[in-house]
């Protein structure tokens, strides 16, 4: 059943947000995110210190992305106070890899022994420090750090391999809204 779908997002003090072109721009201080939010049935609306998302005529597939979206926006505004940090880890059991960042990527050596390097990109504004087998990824964009992050981990997977023994590679320890 169609009905009007409608969600606010109060912004907090210190932020300034315009929406221009498909694309939300959040900003405090220094830091200025964007996020590109295109979709035609779902209408945001910038109005007396709130976003508003709201459709129209919308069914469960508006509401869930609007949902989407308001969670978006909320990384956005907790971006701007503080950073996303990812924890990565290198374990290797038959060959000792090592680890070197150079401008956008991240080179790894002797992956199982291989003489070719394997490459991980790094996206822009997300800092990457190695330290002996830690790998920590930290940025104010919460999607460009966990990219990033994937992309170490997709680099180092092992295919065509038991991976009960082969268990060198990138992992992953530690993440942001994860509690243990």
């Amino acid at each position: 059943m169609k009905s009007h779908l409608s969600q606010s997002i109060e912004i907090p003090e210190g932020v300034t947000c315009t929406f221009e072109n498909d694309f939300v721009k959040c900003k405090k201080g220094s830091i200025e995110l964007t996020r590109h939010m295109h979709v035609p049935t779902i209408d945001v609306k910038m109005k007396d210190n709130k976003i508003t998302l709201e459709c129209k005529k919308g069914n469960k597939i508006e509401y869930k992305k609007i949902m989407t979206f308001q969670a978006h926006i909320k990384n956005l505004f907790k971006g701007l106070s503080e950073k996303f940090v990812y924890k990565l880890e290198s374990a290797n059991v038959h060959f000792p890899m090592s680890l070197k960042v150079e401008k956008e990527i991240l080179i790894i050596n002797n992956f199982l022994g291989e003489k070719v390097p394997r490459k991980a990109k790094i996206l822009p504004n997300v800092q990457v420090k190695v330290a002996g087998n830690q790998i920590t990824v930290e940025s104010h964009d919460k999607a460009a750090a966990g990219q990033t992050a994937a992309n170490f981990e997709q680099a180092t997977k092992v295919t065509g391999r038991d991976r009960r023994i082969f268990q060198d590679g990138i992992y992953l320890t530690e993440k942001p809204g994860r509690t243990e």
